[in-house]
């Protein structure tokens, strides 16, 4: 088995990666649970500022040494005691890019993590998978319409979504996309000033 985050990018991430926007211009984008870092790597390549968390020191140490520009890397622990402190608090990011990683503590706070308008994608093990080998413990592995659910509690608008079986390796999996609202236009008072309201006359 390949080491978590190596290999080619998934090919949900590339697809809907066009959603993101100023993807080419620098978009902030968090790889949660980044492994050897197969998706900061080729999101850096379009353009992307990439923040890669993981807990793995080697891993970074290998991402952050192979001198890629728009790529930052973070070590921290993402399954923390409870009451810890979360390590992205007060962060914002125009994506959320999680795949093979299931840590529902935390879940909800990760996709706090996104700005008006920012993009969730994730795809990760579903139940029905550990027919074909690990993860296979419920904790790890989505339930069904487990990410929809997670969508609706934040207001996300789901452009794409599967949850099914999938070959090469087989494996059962769910997978989203969606869309953060993005802030209302400010109609306020123009750049020449203030309105105020005409004297009356008498």
């Amino acid at each position: 088995m390949l080491p978590h985050g190596s290999g080619a990018p998934s090919s949900w991430i590339t697809r809907h990666a066009p959603l993101i926007a100023g993807l080419a211009d620098g978009a902030r984008v968090l790889d949660l649970a980044c492994g050897a870092g197969r998706h900061a790597r080729w999101l850096a390549a379009q353009g992307a500022r990439v923040t890669a968390v993981d807990r793995d020191a080697a891993a970074l140490g290998a991402l952050a040494g192979a001198g890629l520009p728009g790529i930052g890397t973070l070590e921290a622990d993402l399954e923390p005691p409870e009451g810890a402190p979360w390590p992205l608090a007060g962060l914002r990011f125009d994506a959320v890019v999680i795949t093979n990683y299931l840590w529902r503590p935390r879940l909800d706070e990760a996709v706090a993590l996104l700005a008006p308008g920012g993009v969730l994608l994730h795809e990760t093990f579903a139940q029905g998978h550990a027919r074909f080998g690990r993860p296979s413990r419920p904790d790890f592995l989505l339930r069904p319409g487990e990410l929809l659910e997670l969508a609706r509690r934040h207001g996300l608008t789901v452009v794409a979504y599967e949850d099914g079986v999938l070959q090469d390796p087989p494996r059962r999996v769910q997978r989203i996309a969606a869309v953060r609202e993005a802030e209302a236009p400010d109609n306020g008072p123009s750049a020449d000033g203030p309105l105020h309201p005409l004297p009356s006359r008498g």
